[in-house]
């Protein structure tokens, strides 16, 4: 079994900049009576402190070249290589990499794992 898709979650999209992750995940251990919103969740994880905070999605759109996310928290716009993520009143502004699901480093699929199961890990 692949490491970085654990019988807990999947990936779906991992990003990076220098100082975050975004990841949308799908949960694989709730039942299939739960919530879209609690199966499929953003993840914004920093990279210093392993802070994870789930984004509250509001819509999305899609085209064959473009994904866009619409956040409480921002918004997300990417492609297959980058993307940037815009907080909320413009406070900050990130440049991502889309450095896909096998890219995605064990460390930051222990931490989400960690998250789920209600533990937390050490910086």
């Amino acid at each position: 079994m692949n490491n970085l898709n654990s019988n807990i979650f999947e990936y779906l999209y991992v990003l990076e900049s220098e100082g975050l992750y975004l990841a949308e995940i799908k949960r694989n251990d709730l039942g299939e009576y739960a919530a879209i919103g609690e199966k499929f969740q953003w993840l914004r994880v920093e990279k210093k402190t392993w802070e994870i905070s789930k984004l509250t999605f509001r819509s999305m759109d899609s085209s064959e070249e473009i994904e866009e996310r619409y956040f409480e928290e921002g918004f997300l716009k990417f492609n297959l290589e980058n993307g940037t993520y815009i907080e909320k009143y413009n406070s900050a502004q990130h440049a991502l990499s889309n450095i896909g699901v096998q890219a995605a480093p064990a460390e930051l699929h222990e931490h989400i794992k960690a998250m789920l199961l209600g533990n937390v890990l050490s910086a």
